[in-house]
């Protein structure tokens, strides 16, 4: 979501992994498993759903703007191959049948932390970028589903 000297998001991605998940399994061993993956989640949502407020400020809401400045972006370089559903003025839906980021994920041996790292930022995004939207995901590749099947439709 713009251009310049910004890092690409699968390398932001990368960078984030190789700390975060240490820091989720150091305070699993504290804390436990399930009591550390949902304060991160949390903590990740809160960033995200800030994220989707900037994005939003700088572009405006709205489906046309979150397809065609977000979406497109997050798999510009080809890190998600999609096969479109429906793409109309009320919804937009898709399935993701490859996503990089769940191969970055496997490849830094942190795959099962993946939802609560990446995936868990979609619907928080959303909810700072328009309210006026909604997301509805059943599935995920990054927790073995088939795909990963989006639809964002207007309220």
């Amino acid at each position: 979501m713009g251009k310049g000297n910004e890092v690409p998001l699968l390398r932001q991605r990368e960078i984030e992994a190789k700390v975060i998940a240490p820091l989720i399994r150091a305070f699993a061993a504290e804390i436990g498993e399930e009591r550390a993956r949902l304060v991160a989640k949390e903590a990740m949502k809160k960033i995200s759903r800030a994220q989707g407020e900037a994005v939003a400020a700088k572009f405006g809401g709205g489906l046309e703007s979150l397809k065609n400045n977000c979406i497109s972006a997050w798999h510009s370089g080809g890190e998600l191959e999609i096969e479109e559903k429906k793409d109309d003025e009320r919804e937009y839906s898709f399935n993701v049948t490859r996503c990089a980021y769940a191969e970055l994920y496997e490849k830094l041996g942190c795959r099962e932390l993946g939802a609560v790292i990446s995936c868990s930022r979609d619907f928080a995004f959303l909810d700072g970028f328009d309210r006026g939207l909604e997301l509805t995901r059943t599935k995920t590749l990054m927790e073995g589903g088939d795909c990963c099947d989006f639809c964002y439709k207007k309220k």
